[in-house]
């Protein structure tokens, strides 16, 4: 009795001038579809699990971008409150009271 020939060799077949030739991928993948199709599937979900993670994080910096918006926003708003009531003061210091009147035209005071 002879030993017997690698797996590698037995699943291939001898050429008419002796070398070896291996089956293809679509000859593997027939022989042995339940592996391909399990790589398929975890190779799937392996994706799907990473592009949920980049989403996370993601997420995570719009939201932390969103909160310095907001903070950015009330320091704006503050400093026209301040702007307006420094306009008001000077505008009411005026004898004549037309730049008062004109700025409450402008700022929507009336």
């Amino acid at each position: 009795m002879g030993t017997p020939a690698p797996e590698s060799v037995e699943s291939s077949v001898r050429t008419p001038d002796g070398r070896l030739k291996y089956p293809g991928l679509l000859t593997t993948a027939k022989k042995h579809k339940a592996s391909f199709v399990q790589f398929a599937i975890m190779t799937g979900i392996l994706m799907t699990s990473l592009r949920s993670l980049g989403h996370k994080y993601r997420i995570s910096e719009l939201t932390e971008d969103a909160a310095a918006l907001k903070r950015e926003q009330g320091s704006i708003s503050a400093r026209m409150d301040h702007i307006k009531e420094s306009l008001r003061a000077e505008a009411a210091a005026e004898p004549t009271g037309a730049f008062a009147a004109r700025l409450r035209l402008l700022l929507g005071d009336e």
